[in-house]
């Protein structure tokens, strides 16, 4: 009898915490809005945190808040971030690939001015006097972009310098940011053309330390029809897109405004500093 009494309690204080459950569940339920779930499913889900959120699901949140632009997803294919205009209402501008491309073309060719035996870190190496290279505004090959990049798209070559695959890369904007001699930018896969090179130093100091650096000879600025290489010197700034430019300083510049990539620039350059992107 005492069994079937405590039984019968347990029932009871199990039905009643169940309608009070159902009750809370229903008077405090947060709203959801149906688009959340569509917008989360056609984001990549690679939680890479380039947009500036922890993760897919809150930027699907401010999305759907309007807080964020789909375009912040750096990793999201036109195709994905059409649909995703589409569920939110707006017109989606359709932009061009960018992908990583180095501004340097020392490696190995560049000598090194003392013995570097600390952490396998760019970051770390470029602590020490600002690196090993004798051109300090070198790569120095100790593949951090390789490591950072979270889709594979850096391998690094015979010559240990980094090389970029157009296709895996995703503009993700990592090894822009991680490179301590900031030798990376994003430039549009349309635009072949550009400088591997990001020294300011005066030419024949370049040519001490790089036998291919850029000397600041202007000869791809007198061979330019178009206007749109210029090499520039402490009191010229060109105005350019802030991703495109590389800075002032005896150093070749190109307005990807008016680049047609017709390559006369990269004949006439005697260091081969200019290159047609592989």
């Amino acid at each position: 009898m005492e069994i079937l009494i405590a039984i019968l309690i347990l029932g009871f204080l199990g039905s009643l915490f169940g309608v009070g459950l159902a009750i809370a569940s229903k008077r405090f339920a947060v709203e959801v809005n149906p688009k959340l779930e569509e917008v989360q499913h056609l984001l990549p889900g690679s939680n890479c945190g380039v947009c500036g959120n922890p993760g897919c699901f809150a930027f699907a949140e401010s999305l759907v808040n309007g807080k964020s632009a789909v375009e912040s997803c750096r990793i999201c294919n036109n195709e994905s971030r059409e649909k995703i205009a589409k569920v939110l209402g707006f017109a989606l501008e359709k932009q061009n690939k960018k992908i990583a491309t180095l501004h340097c073309n020392g490696g190995l060719k560049v000598k090194d001015r003392y013995l570097y035996d600390g952490v396998n870190d760019c970051v770390a190496a470029n602590l020490v006097l600002g690196g090993q290279k004798l051109c300090v505004f070198a790569c120095l090959g100790f593949n951090t972009c390789v490591k950072v990049c979270p889709f594979n798209a850096i391998s690094m070559s015979s010559e240990s310098l980094p090389v970029v695959d157009k296709v895996k890369c995703r503009s993700c904007n990592k090894c822009v940011l991680i490179c301590p001699k900031k030798l990376f930018s994003l430039i549009s896969v349309a635009s072949n053309v550009y400088v591997a090179c990001s020294s300011h130093d005066l030419g024949l100091n370049v040519k001490s330390v790089c036998a291919v650096g850029c000397i600041a000879c202007k000869l791809c600025e007198k061979a330019c029809k178009f206007d749109a290489i210029h090499v520039t010197n402490s009191s010229t700034t060109l105005k350019v897109n802030p991703e495109q430019s590389r800075g002032v300083g005896n150093l070749a510049v190109i307005d990807y405004n008016k680049c047609t990539s017709c390559g006369e620039c990269v004949k006439v350059c005697p260091a081969k500093t200019i290159r047609v992107r592989a």
